[in-house]
């Protein structure tokens, strides 16, 4: 099958998650800057959340740009990660809106872990439909820095319940270590 159809898709969940993203942060009705103050945790966590989606967008972007075409099952697991990211609109509005206490904190730390083995499931269906010795598998290789955001999910997750903003912190650093451009596919694909 071409994968023309699922880059379109794909990218218009991806439009439609980051739109409801802001609708989530309310405008004051006072027009002084101090009426900006108690928004400050919703602008935060919408940071993250915008972060964290332009991220999946560009990686999403060059899986698909490496492969050449998809199956039923590579279609499935790439619903399976939009699923999962488009509930981040939910668990970012209920963190921002808590002001990080430590159960919105947890969930938005699970919809992290289980966009991120979603992503890691759809990367693997992509690598066995084209083989081992693809493009594809060779820009991808082991994929490190995908399992270790699932390992640092997995420690933020608990700890939220004893220290939000360290789990909060530990989101933000997956996401920083996602921001550091990896040119494994680019290079491949040139």
């Amino acid at each position: 099958m071409s994968k023309g159809r699922v880059e379109a898709f794909s990218d218009g969940v991806f439009a439609v998650i980051i739109t409801f993203l802001v609708f989530n942060i309310k405008v004051p009705s006072s027009a002084d800057l101090g009426s900006l103050l108690p928004l400050l945790p919703i602008f935060l966590s919408y940071i993250l959340s915008f972060l964290y989606i332009g991220i999946y967008w560009n990686n999403h972007h060059h899986l698909f740009q490496a492969a050449e075409h998809v199956s039923g099952k590579i279609l499935w697991a790439n619903l399976h990660l939009l699923f999962w990211l488009s509930l981040a609109p939910f668990a970012t509005a209920w963190m921002g809106q808590n002001h990080f206490s430590p159960t919105p904190v947890a969930a938005y730390g699970s919809v992290l872990l289980f966009a991120g083995i979603a992503y890691f499931v759809l990367t693997r269906s992509l690598v066995s439909h084209h083989g081992k010795e693809s493009k594809l598998a060779i820009s991808v290789g082991n994929d490190k820095k995908g399992q270790l955001s699932i390992v640092i999910y997995l420690i933020g997750i608990p700890l939220a319940f004893v220290r939000p903003w360290a789990a909060y912190a530990l989101y933000v650093i997956v996401a920083v270590m996602w921001l550091l451009p990896d040119r494994r596919i680019e290079k491949v694909v040139r």
